[in-house]
């Protein structure tokens, strides 16, 4: 049996709905909520990737390249904020985020 575009498909699929799940069932901390907006732009990388081989064309792969340093530099600078989030309100809850305004 080979792999196929639908295998792949099928597994980016289910890691977007994992994230999207991961968002919208955990409100309460932020770290979760950053891993899974990291999970849904790997399913779309897979994606990306998977249609790049399937079509012969290296468009799709390059881009990937530019959507993983995008969620690098995300993941970086989100969790910068949450540890001064932390340090001034020494908790992480997503609740508490209203207070920063003004």
């Amino acid at each position: 049996m080979e792999i196929g575009l639908a295998h792949y498909l099928t597994v980016a699929a289910v890691l977007f709905v994992l994230g999207i799940l991961g968002i919208f069932l955990n409100r309460k901390n932020v770290i979760v909520i950053l891993m899974s907006v990291e999970l849904m732009l790997l399913a779309v990388n897979i994606n990306l990737v998977a249609f790049s081989s399937h079509l012969g064309d290296l468009v799709g792969q390059v881009f990937a390249m530019f959507v993983l340093t995008v969620a690098a530099a995300e993941a970086a600078i989100g969790l910068a904020i949450v540890v001064v989030f932390f340090r001034n309100r020494g908790t992480i809850a997503v609740e508490d985020v209203s207070m920063m305004k003004g």
